[in-house]
């Protein structure tokens, strides 16, 4: 039986991946080992758009403030044109893949980030209907995931693509893998940048908490942790910008940064 890997493209490099990145997702495909699951973002093309109609936006720990004004532009971002141009990129590459939300066939049950909140409609998932990915991958299609829920009382929520993706990956008990434009977390040794390859959950929580981890890397570690304590079996954030970074890290090499239970200190280099 094939295993889970959940694989979340970040909206800032979902226009500069390579034809590579694709055609290693159509690749896994084909194997008999790895079953691709795509959540994405797309939090440019939103800012973007926002900014056309001028609807202001804003950011709290890296999380879009969403009134119902945003939640519109969210949505025909989201569910519209990005998903479908993964969907068509992924054909291209000679993967089968099918493109949907977490509204569609209630694939997340999802509430408010917070009771109380001043980020206005942005869920977390309570729920997925994994059936419905095992449904379409069982039809041999990559599913590709754009991050927005209900809570089956009609409000729809936007829902952070990082979130999104370590719901379905402690779900369905999968590996996680966030693909960034980056080579994974950098910290400051001795005046030289470098790339932490391996850290664990409580030392995560300690370079957010001395300010090492900032922006939007906080809601993707964060989520990470998550995921790691609802069933993720492993979580990396790599380098989409080369083709050979998702492989590597299923196969287990050092590249990017792995974010572990905790059991070791972390490595850098």
């Amino acid at each position: 039986m094939k295993k889970y890997v959940v694989i979340k493209c970040g909206g800032s490099v979902l226009n500069r991946l390579p034809d590579g990145f694709y055609e290693t997702i159509a690749d896994l495909q084909h194997t008999e080992e790895w079953q691709p699951v795509i959540v994405h973002g797309g939090g440019p093309l939103i800012s973007e758009l926002l900014e056309k109609q001028g609807v202001p936006t804003t950011f709290t720990d890296g999380m879009r403030v969403t009134s119902e004004g945003v939640l519109e532009v969210v949505e025909m971002v989201l569910s519209g044109s990005v998903n479908k141009k993964l969907v068509s990129s992924l054909q291209k590459a000679g993967a089968n893949a099918f493109g949907f939300s977490g509204v569609d066939g209630c694939l997340f049950t999802t509430e408010p980030m917070y009771k109380e909140s001043a980020l206005g409609l942005v869920g977390k998932v309570t729920k997925v209907k994994t059936a419905l990915i095992d449904l379409i991958a069982s039809e041999g299609m990559v599913p590709v995931i754009s991050p927005v829920g209900g809570d089956g009382e009609g409000t729809t929520y936007n829902i952070n693509g990082d979130v999104a993706a370590a719901a379905v990956a402690g779900a369905l008990n999968a590996e996680l893998c966030f693909i960034s434009d980056i080579a994974g977390i950098y910290i400051e040794e001795n005046g030289q940048t470098k790339t932490v390859h391996e850290m664990t959950q409580t030392e995560a929580e300690s370079f957010i908490q001395d300010k090492w981890i900032t922006g939007g890397m906080i809601p993707k570690v964060r989520s990470a942790l998550d995921g790691l304590s609802s069933g993720v079996t492993r979580v990396g954030i790599v380098n989409g910008m080369n083709a050979s970074s998702l492989p590597d890290f299923l196969q287990g090499k050092e590249i990017g940064t792995k974010i572990t239970a905790d059991k070791e200190g972390y490595r850098v280099g």
